[in-house]
């Protein structure tokens, strides 16, 4: 039986942290297919709760491949969609697909290649689909239900279709400032193309509702993630310019970032416009409240990144090649989660509180009872004692990790990012020295064995992979996302190992 939302942030569970993306499957990327509900098994078997994976909204190799640079905040990545699936459910036959069978390195996303393979399958099911689509009531609903984000997605994605991939404010002025005229000749030029990308977005919702449905029978949840902002060149800043920082031209006066940290000298500047939080307010947050009603009907759990950019974010002039010369400005932090409360009384978050965080965010995840992040490969070094990620500080309120998506691999970690200091502080802790190669499960273990309610593993980690198989480099704007599991790596043998450690610190469901 699936259990309620609200039980689930209390309850002392583990789960593995793998993007779908990283799944393996005969088409160049993980999707949807045979390879979730065979990865969906082996979490079962590992008597693991939670699946934690990155957004699954569109990518675009224009910017990196990165799913937190998406056109959309609503919309699920095209490639996600499975081609055996949509033989099963009658949109295309089995010989249709082999036309799109990537070879190649199966330990590697090839985005180029899987994204035209896709897009033609796609646009040959929808060729075929028509007739029946036009007596689906199923998909009428969805195009209904959903036309709150999805009109302007489809309206965004045809007029990248005819113009290019131009960024939309080098758009012609009427289409950029969304004059009616123009929008409702775009609709009527480009009809096909938006029934087309309502069609695909259709796929795949249903076939990403079909595997939450396969993992709940395994009381398997899912943990989303939902970047705080959204991308410049998306249909979100193009269909509510008001709810940003933007010039007459569109383009944003000011993108977010971070301040210099512990990942880059110059900070992050990512680039992306921030929210004129006024207009947000005085709507009451209306824009927030149909993103997360989204979300939730998506997840199990929201894990929210950069949390701390909700009391306050750091702005940065538009003109700046950095990140150093930027300003903390407040945020309504406190506001909005009183209004999500209120129209979402269990609300499922993990705050994403990593970096110096300040006594305002603290105060916020405690007055809304949010469990906070732990990273165990930050613990290790001068003031171990006082280390909140060292885990005898842990409470039980909060989410333990060897690593996140953005650090190194735990084996890759201890080889090449560990200076002697830190690899003395790691086996004073143990009480022991040890091979760098049995440091992943060792540190697992840690926080097994720690009073946080949650841990979350990656799967390199189980798999004691190096530092081939990191997922991102933050500031590093090619090279990421790529890596993927291989079927022979979901073996029976790791599985019994994670099951039996999961059992002794009373974390299995």
């Amino acid at each position: 039986m699936h259990t309620p939302k609200g039980a689930t942030m209390q309850r002392r569970a583990s789960g593995v942290l793998m993007h779908i993306t990283s799944l393996p499957s005969r088409f160049g990327i993980g999707d949807f297919g045979p390879g979730a509900r065979r990865f969906g098994r082996f979490l079962a078997q590992s008597s693991q709760s939670y699946w934690q994976i990155l957004p699954l909204t569109p990518t675009s190799t224009f910017i990196g491949n990165s799913p937190y640079s998406s056109d959309s905040a609503f919309a699920i990545n095209p490639l996600l969609i499975s081609p055996e699936e949509l033989v099963a459910d009658g949109w295309l036959t089995a010989g249709d697909i082999e036309t799109a069978v990537v070879a190649g390195n199966p330990a590697q996303v090839d985005f180029e290649l899987a994204g035209q393979r896709k897009d033609a399958l796609l646009r040959l099911a929808f060729a075929g689909g028509r007739e029946r689509l036009a007596g689906d009531a199923a998909y009428a609903a969805f195009c209904r239900d959903e036309a709150g984000w999805l009109d302007d997605y489809a309206l965004f994605r045809a007029a990248k279709r005819e113009r290019g991939e131009a960024g939309f404010a080098d758009w012609p002025v009427d289409l950029r400032d969304r004059d009616p005229r123009e929008l409702s000749s775009l609709a009527q030029r480009m009809a096909g193309e938006m029934a087309y990308v309502r069609f695909v977005q259709y796929l795949a919702a249903g076939q990403w509702r079909a595997l939450r449905a396969a993992l709940h029978q395994t009381d398997i949840q899912v943990i989303g993630d939902m970047p705080i902002y959204v991308t410049e060149d998306s249909a979100d800043v193009w269909a509510n310019p008001d709810l940003y920082k933007l010039g007459p031209d569109k383009r944003p006066v000011s993108v977010a970032g971070v301040p210099p940290d512990y990942f880059s000298k110059t900070g992050q500047r990512w680039g992306n416009p921030v929210y004129d939080w006024p207009v947000h307010e005085a709507s009451g947050f209306a824009w927030w409240l149909r993103r997360m009603e989204r979300t939730l009907a998506l997840y199990d759990v929201v894990r929210l990144d950069h949390f701390r950019g909700f009391e306050a974010y750091w702005e940065v002039p538009a003109s700046e090649k950095t990140a150093i010369r930027g300003q903390w400005v407040k945020a309504p932090g406190r506001a909005l989660f009183k209004a999500l409360t209120r129209r979402f009384p269990a609300l499922p978050i993990i705050a994403e509180d990593l970096g110096v965080i300040t006594a305002e965010v603290r105060e916020i995840m405690q007055e809304f009872g949010f469990p906070g992040m732990r990273v165990l490969q930050f613990a290790f070094g001068p003031g171990i004692a006082e280390n909140r990620d060292a885990p005898h500080n842990y409470s039980r309120n909060s989410v333990a990790y060897t690593g996140t998506h953005d650090n190194n691999t735990t084996l890759g970690w201890a080889r090449s990012e560990t200076g002697s200091e830190a690899l003395a502080a790691l086996y004073a802790y143990l009480g022991r020295q040890i091979p760098h190669e049995e440091t992943p499960w060792e540190l697992l273990r840690l926080i097994m064995a720690s009073a946080a309610s949650k841990v979350i593993v990656p799967m390199q980690d189980l798999l004691c992979l190096g530092e081939g198989a990191r997922m991102n480099m933050p500031s590093v704007a090619q090279g990421n996302w790529g890596w993927r599991v291989v079927d022979d790596q979901l073996e029976a043998a790791v599985a019994a190992r994670l099951k039996a450690m999961t059992g002794i610190f009373g974390r299995n469901h």
